[in-house]
């Protein structure tokens, strides 16, 4: 039998699906997968916290481009929560290059580019650990008891 773990991972909606109007849309297919929201805030990016978050990118010649896309708006940070949640979200959000994502997932549904592809996601648990804590503080993260996970989960799988 396939483990399962109640795990945590952040997604920003990125300026894209603020200019298109589209935070309710995705919101809504997070939620509607059973994923639990437990912190949700508009931000602009700065510069520091860009450097941070694409350190991987920050030496390649497309990074101000990245850089500047990003701070176009504000982007939306969102914690959700759920069994095997990063996995999950993965492929909820469909791959990077959103012209070529499997229809039925956000970006093979709602985008067409590579860099405005709507939505970020944390790609590994430990990842996720480092993402959440770098655009949440603790007491901006809730945990609250889903009264329908009961019905959902079997007891050992409960969020």
């Amino acid at each position: 039998m396939e483990s399962r773990h109640v795990e945590r991972s952040l997604v920003l909606l990125k300026p894209d699906a603020v200019q298109r109007g589209l935070l309710g849309t995705i919101i809504s297919r997070l939620e509607n997968k059973g994923l639990k929201l437990v912190g949700i805030k508009m931000m602009q990016l700065e510069d520091d916290i860009l450097a941070s978050h694409y350190s991987h990118l920050a030496d390649k010649p497309f990074f101000p481009e990245i850089s500047s896309f990003m701070q176009l708006t504000p982007v939306v940070a969102i914690c959700v929560e759920g069994l095997d949640c990063v996995d999950t979200l993965r492929r909820i959000c469909g791959i990077t290059l959103a012209r070529e994502a499997d229809p039925g997932t956000i970006r093979g549904d709602l985008a067409m580019s590579i860099q405005a592809n709507l939505i970020h996601a944390s790609d590994s648990v430990e990842t996720a650990e480092q993402e959440i804590d770098r655009f949440f503080k603790k007491e901006e993260l809730f945990d609250y008891r889903l009264v329908l996970n009961e019905y959902v989960y079997s007891r050992s799988e409960r969020a």
